[in-house]
This record gives structure tokens, sequence and C-alpha cells, in this order.
């Protein structure tokens, strides 16, 4: 079972902090910290971190807390018990606690996602790296790179920052998530583009290289397995199990679908780069919608009812629009399908 210290600080004039942080449950132990007595620090399990947080932003107002820290631990000697409060507070009544399971909590979880988002020097040599990798590994048919391209190709970061942005109803996050999006492909398909112009330029380029033309092929295989796979990644990273993703990133495949579109626009083969422009627009629309499930499976939500709505009204536009989007694709790969393309 892992567990997370939450530490608060607060301004002077809240009162008793010690007989205020009674009122906040489960816990599994806490202590003060500093002589002062405006500071404390809980020891919560991961599943109940949510749930801590929410009730002591209730407690206290914004501008008596300085500052809440989460972090996490290793081990706990020896093995803890959750205490209970002893009564529960009126106010308690009625409080519903948020349909999570074992997790790590919403504002870790911004905390992770929200970094994919960002456009960094590092976010652009990622790309740039995996791009030429994984073009590399497509041409000569070497599956080994491809997979490597794909573990370090950043781009799955900007579409899980888009779906948890439309959860949280964060209008900041979800621009800079599309940004990203957009910059990150543009410079993988521009790259890509220009490695399949010179390569065949100066070497001979087997555009029916396995693993160039599987990238071309689109079926409804394709929708199952990019949905699964978007799926099982929100999944990992809400569940704080990081080893997860890389596997997770490998079978989703957002790099080597672009990379092969763009060398075939490099050589001139426009059929074969709209098959791979096919099947890259069913892994974004996929992972979209499938990590907006797994975020609304998980009860990922802001915390005021004013936010919860605005996310609500997000939410049900952003459905209806990865929907549609998968419904005009699926409609496509049938037609592809019955003139045997």
């Amino acid at each position: 079972m892992s567990h997370r210290i939450i530490q608060i600080h607060v301004r002077r004039g809240v009162g008793d902090l010690h007989q205020k942080l009674k009122r906040i449950t489960p816990v599994v132990d806490k202590w003060p910290i500093g002589p002062d007595g405006l500071s404390y620090a809980l020891l919560v399990r991961t599943q109940d971190v949510q749930v801590v947080t929410d009730r002591l932003h209730s407690l206290f107002m914004e501008k008596h807390i300085v500052r809440i820290v989460i972090q996490p631990v290793e081990a706990v000697l020896p093995k803890p018990v959750t205490l209970v409060a002893a009564v529960a507070s009126p106010e308690d009544a009625g409080v519903k606690s948020p349909r999570t399971f074992s997790g790590i909590s919403r504002d870790e979880l911004y905390a992770d996602v929200s970094r994919g988002a960002e456009i960094s020097t590092s976010f652009l040599l990622l790309v740039v790296f995996s791009t030429i990798v994984a073009g590399i590994g497509l041409i000569e048919n070497n599956i080994a790179v491809v997979i490597g391209a794909m573990v370090i190709a950043p781009l799955l970061g900007p579409n899980l920052a888009l779906g948890l942005a439309t959860a949280l109803g964060d209008l900041d996050l979800m621009v800079n998530a599309v940004k990203t999006m957009l910059v990150g492909f543009l410079v993988a398909l521009v790259l890509s583009c220009g490695l399949g112009l010179v390569w065949g330029h100066f070497w001979p380029l087997d555009l029916y290289s396995p693993e160039l033309l599987s990238r071309t092929e689109v079926g409804f295989d394709s929708i199952a397995l990019a949905l699964v796979s978007g799926a099982a990644a929100v999944l990992s990273l809400a569940s704080g199990i990081s080893s997860v993703l890389v596997g997770v990133m490998v079978a989703v495949a957002l790099l080597p679908p672009g990379a092969t579109m763009g060398i075939m626009l490099g050589a001139g083969r426009y059929d074969l780069a709209l098959g791979a422009g096919l099947l890259l627009a069913v892994n974004i629309v996929c992972v979209n919608l499938s990590a907006k499930l797994v975020f609304l499976f998980k009860g990922v939500q802001p915390r005021t009812w004013m936010e919860k709505q605005k996310a609500m009204r997000g939410m049900i536009l952003y459905m209806i629009f990865w929907a549609i989007s998968l419904g005009v694709l699926a409609y496509v790969i049938i037609l592809r399908m019955g003139q045997g393309l």
C-alpha cells in the first residue's frame, strides 16, 4: 500500500490548526512541523490524497493557505493503521468522496501531465531525434529501431494533457496542449518529409519496406488498438504506475505513422501518404477519446461546483467532437476497404 505526505502551511489567524485537522479523515498519522503550530504533516494513503486535499480546501479559506505540498513516501515503519476521526463535524454531512480508486491525486496528475504540454528545447529535440530514428528504422525495416523511436517520442504527452484539460475545464492547459501537439507533429512531418526527399535522392529508397507499408494500412483493428492503448496510457499514469507507460507509448505509436506520412510525401507517393495520415488521425482521435473516458471513469474533475459545471459543458462538446471525428474516420476506412485500398 503506497502513501503520501501532505504538508499544509497556513497563515496566522486561522485558529487552532491541530483541532481543525482532527476533522480530516481518513488520515494515517499527523504531526506538527516547526514550533509555531502553523504547519502540519499528514500521512495518508495514496487513494485518499484527493479526499484529504479537498477537505483541507473546504476547511480553510484560500487566503489562509500558504501552501499545500504533496510528497511520495517510499516506506512506512511500523506498518500504519488508518486513524478515524472521533466525531464528524456538521458540515461533513452530505459530503461525498470523489469516485476514485487506488491512484494519484488530481493535483499530482495535473503536475505530471501538464509537463507534456510545454514546448521546450527538450521536447523539440526529442521530436527531432525520435523522427530521425523512426525514419531510418522504417526505411531500413528495422523494428527494433522503430520501437526505440516510439519510446523516446514525446508526442503522447500533449494528447493526454488535452484530455485532462477538458476534464478539469482548464482553458490554458487546453490551449498549450493543442499548440504543443501541432508544433510536435509539424516538426515531425517536415523532418520526415525532408528525410524521404533526401534519402530518395542519394540512396535507393525502398517504399515497400514492411515497416513502412504497415503504417499505410488502416482497419478497424487499428481503431481498437488505439482506443485500448490510449485508455491504458491514461490509466497507468493516473494510477501512478509510470513503468507501464513506456510500454503503452510503444503500443499507441503516434510517431511512426507521422514519419511514414512525411517519408511518402517526400518520395511523391501521395496515395500511401494518405493511408499513413489516416492511421495517424485514427490514433490521435482514439487516444483523446479514450483518455477522456478514463478520466471520466476515474472521477477526475475540478474541486468547486462552478468549475465542475464549466468542465461538464466542455466535456460534452469534447466527447461529441471526438466521437463524430471517429465516426467520420470509420466511414473513410469502410470506403477504402470497399475500394480495396
